[in-house]
């Protein structure tokens, strides 16, 4: 299973990402986390992987080269927009390079590529290395894709949807991140995509999480579940150290399990 994790910049989405991670890795699960979003850097010390792998970019010959290919494919009178970047139709698992591929088996990090200098250029580039990956990454039943996306919405222009099998969005209590999962889900059905629906994140009163899901309703989008605000989260995050389980107890469970029925 592929599921995308969505979000507004500063959603938590990549805490999500790592905590769905951790819990399908409990599950006995072959998990691999694609970070595709080019401006983060912590999602490795969430999974506790010591560094992050050298960015699939260079695997396809980097940025530039990558650019040259995208401007030929859309100038050249019968070009090849696909941009199939790898010969081989089917990509496993375990046929990633090592090198591009970080932690344990159970629990691998791929990075698709970061901005590192100004005047770099647009992020499209990375984009299209995001896609062209799932769309030629095959996976057998015990093995599952988290993907954590760019913040915002400009990704579902370039059609890395298209791969997957369920795209959630995360939410905060704000009107601007409810705003943004209705624009997701928009998004992804438009694209032919499906959208599973919305975790809410760091709320920290009944309050607000009755008001989100009231919310959530009003726009028909399904809540898949909610992880409170929990101050150990921030901790480790301040400190840069992997997510917690134990600290999220059910909750990440109960989130995993709606992917799981909605996928199935």
């Amino acid at each position: 299973m592929k599921i995308a994790v969505c979000g507004k910049g500063g959603s938590g989405k990549s805490t999500i990402a790592a905590i769905l991670a951790k819990e399908f890795q409990r599950r006995n699960q072959r998990v691999l986390v694609i970070d595709s979003d080019e401006s983060n850097s912590g999602l490795h010390w969430m999974l506790g992987i010591e560094k992050p792998p050298a960015p699939l970019m260079e695997f396809v010959g980097g940025k530039k080269k990558i650019q040259d290919k995208m401007i030929a494919g859309f100038t050249a009178e019968g070009g090849d927009t696909s941009l199939s970047l790898w010969k081989q139709n089917e990509i496993p698992m375990d046929g990633i390079p090592p090198i591009h591929a970080a932690g344990p088996d159970n629990c691998r990090l791929v990075v698709t590529g970061k901005i590192d200098r100004n005047f770099e250029g647009c992020a499209c580039p990375m984009g299209v290395v995001a896609r062209e990956f799932l769309k030629k990454l095959r996976i057998d039943r015990n093995e599952m894709v988290i993907v954590d996306m760019e913040a915002g919405i400009e990704h579902f222009g370039r059609g890395i949807e298209s791969s997957l099998d369920a795209v959630i969005a995360v939410i905060e209590p704000s009107l601007e991140s409810l705003s943004i999962a209705e624009k997701i889900k928009a998004l992804t059905e438009a694209g032919g995509a499906r959208f599973a629906g919305a975790v809410i994140n760091k709320v920290r009163s009944e309050q607000h999480q009755d008001l989100l899901i009231q919310e959530l309703t009003r726009r028909d989008i399904t809540e898949l579940g909610c992880l409170r605000f929990h101050e150990r989260l921030v901790d480790n995050g301040l400190s840069g150290l992997p997510v917690d389980l134990q600290e999220t107890g059910a909750e990440a469970g109960a989130i995993a399990d709606q992917l799981l029925d909605f996928v199935h």
